[in-house]
Formats: C-alpha cells, sequence, structure tokens
C-alpha cells in the first residue's frame, strides 16, 4: 500500500517531487504548509485549504465546482505559461483519473 500523504489534493504526486524528504514531508503530511506557503499570506496551500480544510473532501476532483478558480489560477512562479498551462492540465488529468480509481489504485499506478 501507498503512503496516502504523497497523495496532494491538487493532483500533484508527492513522491516524484524533487523536494520530498528534504525540504518536505508531502503536502498531505505537512496539513497544506509545504516550505513554499512561507512565501504567500495565509502560510497554508490555497488549494489545500479549501479542498480539505473548508470542503472536507480528500482532493479537488471530488469536488462540485472542479476546477474552480482556486485551482485554475495557483501556479508554481518559476514555471513558463507553457509549462504551468501543461502542469495544470497534467493535475486535472491526474484528478479526473483518481476519482475514478479511487486514491490507493492511484497511487500505485504513480508509484510504477
Amino acid at each position: 500500500m501507498e503512503d496516502r500523504a504523497l497523495a496532494a489534493p491538487c493532483g500533484i504526486y508527492c513522491g516524484a517531487c524533487e523536494f520530498l524528504g528534504g525540504q518536505c514531508a508531502g503536502c498531505v503530511a505537512v496539513a497544506g504548509r509545504p516550505f513554499w506557503t512561507e512565501q504567500v499570506p495565509e502560510k497554508v496551500c490555497p488549494i489545500f485549504d479549501c479542498c480539505v480544510d473548508t470542503e472536507g473532501l480528500e482532493h479537488c476532483g471530488l469536488c462540485d465546482t472542479f476546477p474552480c478558480k482556486t485551482f485554475l489560477e495557483l501556479r508554481d512562479p518559476s514555471m513558463s505559461d507553457e509549462e504551468a498551462e501543461r502542469a495544470l492540465a497534467d493535475r486535472q488529468a491526474a484528478l479526473l483519473r483518481r476519482s475514478q480509481v479511487g486514491t490507493e489504485t492511484w497511487l500505485s499506478e504513480r508509484s510504477k
């Protein structure tokens, strides 16, 4: 069984992240407060806050308003517009797949 802490609500698989184990333990493990949230006013990821803290959902793909403004507008400022668009499309596809097969299967697929 894969570690569910590696399944971020936004569709990112934390197991593939270069910061895992160093600067971050995974989005779920740090309750939506990865290292980069030091740079945002609320000190929590806006997507995590909305999805988990406010809506009480496991991931955005389970939300009736997916993809919402918060999901669509949050981006890594170090990415080019093309990279950000590709990352957004990848996260949307990941969440749709996760909604279809469940988190355990999705994690198993991602870890291969």
